[in-house]
């Protein structure tokens, strides 16, 4: 899509012209260059389409171990703090972004009269739940905003959760509170509750890089957010560090009861293994087939890279 006026190309969002690729401020070829690590599926607009099973797998692991495995992979701004919640579920999913700034009229204007010729209806907060796919997370950039900085209440709470099946992860506010926490299976991280409905917020990217606090955050990037924070993983290290934090969930299962039984000290077992422990750990893996399989190569592998 072409825009004649240079301000417009420069902020403006391309939304949808009856098609989900259009619906980002950037080209396809741009989305898939900036994740050009990512070597798996795409969305028809280029974003990165973690599979479902690893997003399953996802919601299992400790945010602690993928944050250690992120850090020591040179990834240090990756997490965020300082959210409340709707109430204690953790939300693992793809991040769909969004980006508000603070309205100027005239560009309100040209944005809305835009959206009006695609029939869309209300205000440009709504407009990326339209996007929104089963396993995504919205991400919203909202600038800190509390006070007239609300960008969902019950009713759009709604429409998300049954669009994606899944929460949010808003840098600004939500309002309602009550009527969230009624959506069974809804979660969202948000920087405060507020009364207030939103006022001077607009829309200026759709599926586009944004800044949530102290992180940068690309549509497809794997979001998990738990009770101590938000946690954004690039795609294409999803796979790496899921089976990384599932194996250490898996040493420290075995550590546990080996050090409670007296058979290894805790030294032995926070250090790498001699080949004695190995074997032990591949006993007991068999002895709890509910944990999974590794074998001996594996293990080797996986303890060969060991940073955490």
């Amino acid at each position: 899509m072409k825009i004649k006026n240079a301000l417009l190309l420069s902020l403006t969002v391309c939304l949808l012209y009856g098609g989900y690729a259009s619906a980002q401020t950037m080209s396809k070829d741009e989305l898939t260059y900036l994740t050009s690590e990512w070597k798996g599926d795409r969305f028809p607009d280029g974003r990165p389409k973690i599979a479902d099973d690893l997003l399953a797998r996802a919601k299992k692991i400790g945010i602690d171990d993928a944050w250690t495995v992120l850090k020591n992979l040179g990834y240090t701004n990756q997490f965020e703090l300082g959210w409340k919640t709707v109430n204690d579920l953790p939300v693992t999913g793809r991040a769909m972004t969004a980006m508000f700034m603070p309205t100027r009229p005239d560009i309100e204007k040209n944005i809305k009269e835009r959206g009006t010729k695609q029939g869309r209806i209300g205000n440009t907060n709504a407009w990326p739940i339209d996007v929104l796919t089963k396993g995504d997370i919205y991400v919203a950039d909202g600038f800190g905003k509390i006070a007239g900085g609300t960008l969902m209440g019950s009713t759009l709470g709604t429409s998300i959760f049954t669009k994606s099946g899944n929460g949010v992860v808003f840098d600004g506010a939500a309002r309602d509170v009550q009527g969230l926490a009624e959506i069974q299976g809804f979660n969202a991280f948000v920087r405060d509750f507020h009364p207030s409905f939103l006022e001077d917020m607009l829309l200026m990217g759709l599926n586009t890089p944004i800044r949530i606090g102290k992180v940068m955050v690309l549509p497809g990037d794997l979001v998990i957010g738990g009770r101590i924070g938000v946690l954004f993983v690039p795609a294409h290290l999803a796979e790496q560090v899921v089976a990384t934090a599932e194996f250490v969930t898996l040493k420290d299962k075995f550590g546990f009861e080996v050090i409670k039984a007296g058979r290894y000290t805790t030294g032995q077992i926070d250090s790498q293994w001699t080949d004695p422990i190995k074997v032990d750990f591949l006993k007991w893996l068999d002895q709890h087939p509910e944990e999974g399989k590794m074998t001996r190569a594996q293990l080797d592998v996986m303890m060969s890279k060991r940073t955490w």
